[in-house]
């Protein structure tokens, strides 16, 4: 019991330091260009894990099985990382994490189709209500009338469906090499692409801007360290319904942060959401008793 609880525990804080990684991203953007803040984003995040390794465990397992299987899953990350920071240029940090989190629901109609899993009627009908709180989110005029909330808002839908993607390479890629390894790799492929458009979009950072992109990085090694501890601890049943709560941390911070309060339409989208993963997270009862 205390274990899980533990793992509870290091789970919550590792959403708390990816919301406030998302909130510093969000402050960035309105003074740097978006593909830099990208790029320190994932090379501090590859600088803090590889040093924490070399701590830990005295090694850098970079050495992969399948070095083309890694450079995509990086990339796939890069690419949901600037759908959702261009989103924060544009919208509540808020609506944003709340559309996000329709990636499960895309994981598990990837997971029936691709990798072939067999999913249960409870994951589909949470597919199904998650998709209708994406849908109250988007707010299509034909349905509720008025004015669409911002084009922006699909930004992060494009993100869930990408993160999606990359948790079924992450699956692929669990078999083949070392946890360690793979998460070496997944920022690495991302800051290469990244460092390409600096001469391009580059803004001199003061003191303050090189200590926030340091930052960046290390809440965001952290957070996925804390992660790994976590499911050390606990069943993945268990904390999967647990990664909702971050709504709560991206609602109090767009709150307290950027003054942003979300109407009616909004939470209701985000409870609908919550309700669809929570399902989706559960684990089929055939499963459970096999």
């Amino acid at each position: 019991m205390h274990s899980r609880l533990a793992g509870v525990a290091l789970q919550l804080a590792a959403l708390a330091m990816f919301v406030a990684m998302d909130t510093i991203i969000k402050l960035l953007t309105a003074g740097f260009p978006v593909p830099q803040v990208m790029w320190a984003r994932f090379l501090f995040g590859f600088l803090t894990v590889a040093l924490a390794l070399r701590i830990v465990t005295g090694q850098v397992p970079w050495r992969s099985r399948a070095p083309g299987l890694q450079t995509l899953r990086s990339l796939t990350l890069a690419a949901c990382n600037w759908l959702f920071t261009t989103a924060l240029v544009h919208i509540p940090l808020a609506d944003a994490t709340a559309v996000g989190f329709a990636s499960p629901l895309f994981t598990v109609a990837l997971a029936a189709v691709w990798l072939k899993e067999r999913v249960g009627w409870r994951r589909w009908a949470g597919v199904g209500i998650g998709l209708a709180g994406v849908v109250v989110l988007l707010r299509p005029p034909f349905i509720f009338g008025g004015q669409p909330v911002h084009w922006a808002m699909m930004l992060p839908l494009g993100t869930a469906a990408l993160f999606a993607v990359y948790q079924i390479l992450t699956r692929k890629l669990a078999g083949v090499d070392d946890p360690r390894t793979t998460i070496l790799h997944t920022s690495f492929a991302a800051s290469l692409v990244t460092s390409a458009a600096l001469p391009f979009e580059w803004t001199w950072p003061s003191a303050e801007g090189w200590a926030a992109f340091a930052l960046l990085g290390v809440l965001g090694g952290m957070g996925h360290g804390l992660l790994v501890m976590a499911f050390a601890r606990a069943p993945a049943s268990l904390l999967a319904p647990m990664s909702y709560t971050q709504m709560i941390w991206a609602v109090l911070s767009g709150l307290l942060v950027f003054g942003d309060r979300p109407d009616l339409l909004t939470v209701v989208g985000m409870v609908v959401i919550a309700a669809g993963g929570v399902l989706v997270a559960l684990p089929d009862r055939a499963r459970r008793n096999a």
